[in-house]
């Protein structure tokens, strides 16, 4: 190979290494951005709704908070604590581990990480859930850097084991309020399918795929697709 063609080739090379960099923080800074911006806008839509949950919770006779913190795995494994309306009893994680008691519970807890007409839901806490107004409260934290509008599901950190494989891919990216997860079929999808989709996330994040995940996201909460 003559000097010519190394230097072609080794400029094409750096050419399109600098290309892919470009890209890679155009998309970090856009994407920031837009977290921001909705994150704001969503944020002045969520206090009718507070409020109108919180008065709904009155009158089932629910005197407890009306919002929930737990504690979940972040970028580079690093946790959080995210918020969302609580759905459930307050003393959800005890009644959790009584139900686990029973070995039929535990083994469909394990393949989904979910219960079947989980007793712990409210009445209130079902709706929510269905309509998916449960996961508002995350737009604070969007806001606040932990969470993005569109990413991987905020895992437990119990759930990390079970994560097996797909773990480290997963945590390549910032948790979302939506994501190729529940746009796929949500409830729906075993445990372990899940982690597969979120490890393709992942793999392949980039503007194209956000865009489709946040259409679809609407299409999936209107008809309240895989939503329990």
């Amino acid at each position: 190979m003559n000097e010519s063609s190394i230097t072609e080739n080794i400029t094409t090379t750096d050419i399109n290494e600098v290309d892919r960099t470009l890209h890679r923080y155009a998309y970090i800074i856009l994407k920031r951005l837009f977290d921001i911006i909705g994150g704001i806008v969503g944020l002045l839509l969520l206090i009718p709704v507070t409020i109108i949950l919180k008065i709904a919770f009155l009158i089932s006779g629910d005197t407890h908070p009306l919002f929930f913190s737990q504690e979940r795995i972040g970028k580079n494994g690093k946790t959080f604590k995210l918020y969302k309306y609580r759905s459930m009893v307050p003393n959800a994680d005890e009644i959790l581990k009584e139900l686990l008691k029973d070995p039929k519970i535990k083994k469909q807890y394990k393949k989904n990480m979910k219960l079947d007409n989980d007793p712990r839901i409210t009445k209130i806490g079902s709706l929510i859930r269905k309509l998916s107004i449960d996961e508002l409260p995350q737009l604070l934290n969007v806001l606040k850097g932990d969470m993005s509008l569109i990413g991987n599901r905020p895992y437990l950190p119990r759930e990390k084991d079970d994560m097996g494989e797909y773990y480290h891919n997963i945590i390549k990216t910032k948790p979302g309020i939506t994501g190729y997860w529940q746009v796929s079929g949500r409830s729906n999808i075993s445990f372990n399918d899940r982690c597969k989709l979120e490890s393709f996330y992942s793999q392949n994040r980039g503007f194209r795929l956000d865009i489709k995940i946040f259409f679809l996201t609407f299409y999936v909460v209107l008809f309240s697709r895989g939503a329990e």
